[in-house]
């Protein structure tokens, strides 16, 4: 595959501050290096320009730093939708999940239908009017179809008001942490929302086959956008609003090995790694570990076996 890095080190979304060292941290857990070894053609563009958190002022409580975020998301866009014309697959580093904003407009941007996977512990569906804490990293999936302020669904007027991705092709993926007034919106967009008791009673293998289902049903590929604090903290402890309970490494890989087996990845975000939270860069190396998962490492496994025929040979 031919996959471009992008750095968005972006914080200005989030409650706290660290996140914008996060693609630093998984650039020097080896990710280029890592992709490269499994053949593919890697190009790293560096980072999108984020203004300094210090020179700019929150602005609006239910909407903090609604002004670089849009400034920065501009940039995003344009670069991906670069990377998505040339025909290459952006993998897009966080920095906090506002980021998705832009990084999934410009792979919509040349009119492309999408399906979208939402792997978080949140819904990030919250709008200004239903927000407990005004951080716009828990608005860009509502945004994204079409809900919430005119400002930020649009991006200061640079994409219709429309949604980006057909709420018929939106999963989330792990969530077990939303609020009330978010889970009553998801419902009224209609989206699938696959909870943590969902995953514990169905298994993961058996839900990434119907979201993989659900996000293809007529679109041209599967957008990805990977929270790392899906994960429980117990394996990834460097994020910023990390909730027990969350998917094992095991299950963590298995997402991303599946959406790899089925050739329909059209781009990846991996988002809200917060080094200063970390505990000997960990998470930064599992986020290296599940891009290549998700570009084709695979443990060793038999395809199209019936589970008694193994063994058997």
């Amino acid at each position: 595959m031919e996959i471009d890095i992008i750095g968005a080190p972006l914080d200005f979304g989030a409650g706290r501050r660290g996140v914008d060292m996060g693609p630093s941290a998984i650039r020097y857990a080896g990710l280029k290096r890592g992709l490269e070894a499994l053949g593919h053609d890697v190009r790293d563009l560096g980072n999108v320009s984020v203004p300094l958190g210090e020179n700019c002022p929150p602005g609006d409580p239910k909407l903090k730093y609604l002004d670089p975020i849009i400034e920065v998301e501009h940039q995003l866009v344009e670069v991906v939708s670069s990377t998505v014309e040339e025909g290459r697959i952006p993998l897009v580093l966080g920095g906090d999940h506002s980021l998705a904003l832009g990084s999934v407009i410009g792979a919509t941007k040349d009119g492309r239908k999408l399906g979208l996977i939402w792997l978080d512990t949140h819904g990030d569906f919250n709008t200004d009017q239903t927000t407990p804490s005004g951080n716009i990293h828990g608005m860009p999936l509502a945004a994204l179809l079409g809900y919430g302020n005119e400002r930020l669904v649009t991006l200061d007027g640079l994409v219709g008001s429309e949604p980006k991705i057909d709420p018929a092709n939106v999963v989330v993926i792990g969530a077990r942490n939303l609020d009330p007034e978010e889970r009553a919106l998801m419902r009224e967009a209609g989206i699938v929302v696959f909870s943590m008791p969902m995953i514990d009673r169905f298994g993961i293998g058996a839900v990434m086959e119907r979201a993989v289902e659900i996000a293809s049903e007529g679109t041209a590929g599967i957008y990805v956008s990977f929270d790392l604090d899906v994960v429980d903290p117990t394996d990834a402890p460097g994020v910023g609003t990390a909730v027990p309970g969350g998917l094992d490494i095991r299950e963590a890989h298995l997402t991303l090995e599946y959406l790899a087996s089925t050739g329909l990845l059209a781009g990846l975000d991996l988002v809200e790694v917060n080094p200063i939270l970390d505990r000997a860069n960990m998470t930064a190396e599992l986020a290296v570990e599940l891009a290549l998962s998700a570009f084709g490492k695979q443990i060793w496994y038999e395809e199209g076996l019936d589970l008694e025929e193994i063994g058997r040979r």
